[in-house]
């Protein structure tokens, strides 16, 4: 299994899993790959480190929450850990920053007065307590610094 860092012309980038290299030309010759964030068919491959899924004998044991409300990975590897957190930089970084705006553009995706799109900023935790009752989906995420730059 092939795993390649994908782009679209709109600068989002999202990950693709491929068979092989031919499996990838094949299906971006054939139209069959799109953004997952704005739905663009113009898709690129970016340069990256190769990485190939092998599989594992065993998932990683999670558990959790612990005592203070905080989930606990158990038995993940050092590799698995940087895979992990390289998916949610990837993620975050596919969003569009609207920092203040959030709690407001949520708002008008959700109304149809405003494109739909994946969105991130910020918002006190009674906004999004009040977002989440009004049926509008947010995940919350701590301001992590890291997930801003190159992890290393």
């Amino acid at each position: 299994m092939k795993v390649l860092d994908l782009s679209c012309a709109h600068g989002h980038v999202f990950e693709g899993w491929f068979a092989s290299e031919d499996d990838f030309v094949s299906q971006l010759a054939r139209g069959l790959l799109e953004c997952p964030v704005c739905g663009s068919a113009e898709v690129e491959k970016r340069l990256s480190p190769p990485r190939l899924n092998l599989g594992r004998s065993q998932a990683p044991a999670v558990t959790g929450p612990d005592a203070d409300g905080h989930g606990v990975v158990a038995n993940w590897s050092v590799d698995d850990q940087a895979r992990f957190l390289q998916a949610v930089r990837q993620f975050v970084q596919a969003t569009e920053d609207v920092g203040d705006r959030f709690v407001e553009e949520a708002r008008r995706i959700h109304q149809g007065e405003a494109q739909q799109r994946a969105i991130r900023g910020r918002a006190t935790m009674a906004e999004a307590v009040a977002l989440m009752d009004e049926g509008i989906g947010l995940l919350p995420l701590p301001d992590l610094p890291m997930l801003k730059d190159t992890l290393q």
